[in-house]
């Protein structure tokens, strides 16, 4: 077996050493070549191949640092964005991960001598918050993707439309009242001094209504009546509170008080509600995107957690991987008539049902709800993305 036959026992041992990082003083960036040790970087520092990259970068280096710094900051800036998001977090944890990667970019081919000048200056160019706290610089990243930008808009839409229909649904009820008392006169009650000229006499109150003008001469009236005539009295009134109160009740039957109404828009806006974000943990899902090859397109998985309210991370059905996506990637799995699925959006949003049937040319489907207070209740027309099955 020769020296440089790939399966021998040394070529497998380089192979083995070239895997891991290596040390930074034995890298040349020019070059993009890592050395194991010493010699090796004096072997390639004396070869010519970096001597003729030595001679173009003489010619302009103000291009190729512009190039790496270039290279730096974009690397850098993305694994903020996708590994931090916008959390605040310590500029030395950021470099320890993006210099775990073995093909980055070296700060020393950069315009920063140091990671606090770099830190110092995104601050500068508005690209992070910055601040200098006694356990060291701290960052932000601000995001400013457009797609982020038009979901912040579209939340302060919504919040907005909501305090609208509050407005409007205060609005209806005074205007429920106001029609309400426009028939009714407003009665000033009149008060009368009470007086008795003899102490032994019995006060009596006669509290039929429209009695207010002339309290004080029933007060003496009733006074000089006696037992027997009270009764008679105390019936005739009785009677009458029982007629007028049930001609009223009547017409209230026919016309619907202000409540009702008031419930009935409740209902209809409980139904017309709807949001963006419909991700929901314990559904099945389809991948339709194409950008991680065609080993997962169109292929199913599960929703174990939902960050963020759009991005899910889903175990795939066949091969058990996990991947963390955007809903916009995703789409509902509808199952067989009479399996389980979960409305993910509407006014019926977060109860379980049974798939009834589907109406393909409608896209639509019709299920029966299992869960919450409207247990039993069958409803029609809901939308395909508006459900998924359950896992």
């Amino acid at each position: 077996m020769g020296k440089s036959d790939f399966l021998s026992p040394k070529a497998i041992a380089n192979r083995i050493k070239s895997k891991g990082l290596q040390k930074l003083r034995w890298y040349c960036q020019m070059c993009q070549k890592q050395c194991r040790d010493e010699n090796g970087f004096k072997c390639h520092c004396m070869s010519e191949s970096h001597q003729r990259q030595l001679l173009l970068a003489s010619e302009n280096p103000q291009q190729f640092m512009d190039y790496f710094s270039e290279e730096f900051r974009n690397d850098f800036l993305e694994l903020l964005r996708r590994r931090f998001g916008t959390k605040r977090v310590h500029n030395n944890i950021v470099y320890n991960e993006y210099i775990s990667h073995r093909e980055h970019i070296h700060m020393n081919a950069t315009q920063w001598e140091t990671l606090t000048d770099f830190t110092k200056w995104l601050g500068r160019e508005g690209l992070c918050k910055v601040d200098e706290t006694p356990k060291g610089w701290y960052i932000q990243y601000i995001d400013r993707d457009p797609e982020t930008i038009r979901r912040q808009l579209e939340l302060e839409k919504k919040k907005k439309q909501d305090l609208d229909d509050e407005e409007k649904t205060a609005k209806f009820i005074e205007e429920q009242v106001r029609r309400g008392l426009e028939g009714k006169e407003q009665e000033t009650p009149v008060f009368t001094e009470l007086s008795r000229e003899n102490e032994e006499e019995k006060v009596t109150f006669n509290l039929n209504k429209g009695a207010g003008g002339s309290a004080g001469a029933t007060t003496s009236k009733s006074s000089s009546l006696g037992p027997s005539a009270l009764k008679l009295l105390g019936s005739a009134a009785s009677g009458k509170r029982k007629e007028s109160s049930q001609s009223s009740a009547q017409p209230a039957k026919k016309k619907k008080s202000a409540l009702d109404e008031i419930m009935e828009l409740e209902e209809e806006k409980k139904r017309t509600a709807r949001t963006d974000a419909w991700l929901q943990p314990g559904i099945v899902v389809k991948i339709i995107t194409k950008k991680l090859g065609e080993k997962y397109h169109k292929k199913k998985g599960v929703v174990k957690e939902v960050i963020d309210r759009y991005t899910a991370v889903v175990k795939m059905t066949d091969s058990g991987d996990r991947l963390k996506l955007d809903q916009t990637h995703l789409e509902t799995v509808i199952p067989a008539p009479g399996k389980r699925v979960l409305v993910l959006n509407g006014g019926y949003r977060g109860n379980e049902g049974t798939l009834e049937s589907i109406n393909e040319k409608a896209f639509s489907a019709t299920i029966v709800i299992e869960t919450g207070p409207l247990k039993g209740r069958r409803v029609e027309g809901i939308q395909y993305e508006d459900i998924s099955k359950l896992a």
